[in-house]
């Protein structure tokens, strides 16, 4: 078991942070990855739903998403990630609708039940810039899936008014590969929650039977592209993977299976964060739903901690290491 002393290793102090797509912007290669990600809206591969639908021409699908993305709202928010939060907010920018359909979704009318309203790429990128001059530490797309073109679309813009913040990709990890070849040298924090193991139970609660496979298969490149999380001295994350697990009653999320894979896969070193505030919401109600239609115990969440070590797991979020005494 690691413990604080070695955490210097993961420590970025003493050396210069640029943003990962400002060295892309200099070469050019911003617009070009811009214009190959529109290019995907004309016959839409852009997440693994692979829907085919040309979304140029305003048609949609899974997704519920045309030719420009929708955004919710966007604001500083102080509910995230200490290392992602600061002091100051982590600059989220919530976008509408889901390539899932997860039936306990905790923002169910965002991302199923209401449309938001359509943003241009200059818009997105006023958000962004807007976001950076209210001091915000990062840019946090939430729920960016279905919209890495328009995401790709407004950067370059954004990026030439003065935008300097690192990029977080806040994602469910139903990812396709051809969206993070695009991201590659881009994004600096990936933050893919990793929801279920078993494919039926994916079928019904997330009502993808690939999504399992999907996210090992984004993780994995996620991790090939900016490593472990590491930090400034201020202790803001700067770059790498932090994986959010939520816990579900019954550990019907495979959480051992999914800790192992993180340990043995990617890295004994993968900063996680384990969920505990699962809570019934979005379409569970009623007798459809009844094994997740409770909070889960205490001894439920233990029990995570516990997988979490026996995997070998010792980077954990704060708010859980202070409950399993590893940072």
């Amino acid at each position: 078991m690691r413990t604080q002393a070695v955490a210097a290793e993961f420590c970025l102090a003493g050396q210069e942070f640029e943003p990962a797509y400002l060295s892309l912007h200099r070469r050019g290669e911003l617009w070009r990855r811009a214009e190959a990600a529109r290019e995907r809206l004309s016959h839409c591969l852009v997440c693994p739903r692979n829907c085919g639908v040309d979304r140029m021409a305003g048609k949609t699908a899974a997704c519920h998403t045309g030719r420009y993305a929708q955004v919710n709202s966007y604001f500083p928010h102080l509910g995230e990630e200490d290392c992602l939060r600061g002091w100051k907010g982590s600059g989220t920018i919530f976008f509408s609708m889901c390539n899932l359909r997860c039936v306990f979704c905790q923002n169910y009318d965002i991302s199923q039940a209401t449309r938001g309203p359509e943003t241009t790429p200059e818009r997105l990128a006023r958000m962004m810039l807007d976001l950076q001059a209210q001091g915000c530490h990062n840019i946090n797309f939430v729920t960016p899936e279905h919209v890495v073109p328009q995401i790709l679309e407004a950067l370059p813009i954004a990026v030439e008014a003065g935008l300097r913040l690192p990029l977080v990709y806040n994602t469910s990890a139903y990812d396709s590969m051809d969206s993070l070849a695009l991201l590659d040298g881009i994004v600096d924090i990936y933050m893919p929650d990793f929801k279920f193991w078993d494919p039926a139970l994916a079928l019904r609660y997330v009502k993808a039977r690939d999504y399992p496979e999907a996210a090992r298969r984004a993780i994995r490149e996620m991790h090939r592209q900016v490593g472990v999380l590491k930090f400034d001295e201020q202790g803001l994350a700067r770059r790498g993977v932090l994986v959010r697990h939520l816990v579900m009653p019954g550990e019907i999320a495979g959480t051992g299976e999914i800790l192992r894979f993180l340990a043995e896969e990617i890295s004994r070193d993968t900063y996680v964060n384990l969920m505990d505030q699962y809570r019934p919401a979005g379409r569970v109600s009623g007798e459809q739903f009844v094994e997740i239609n409770r909070r889960i115990t205490g001894a439920e969440y233990e029990s995570a901690l516990e997988s979490a070590r026996a995997a070998g797991l010792w980077r954990l979020d704060r708010r859980a290491a202070r409950r399993f005494d590893v940072l």
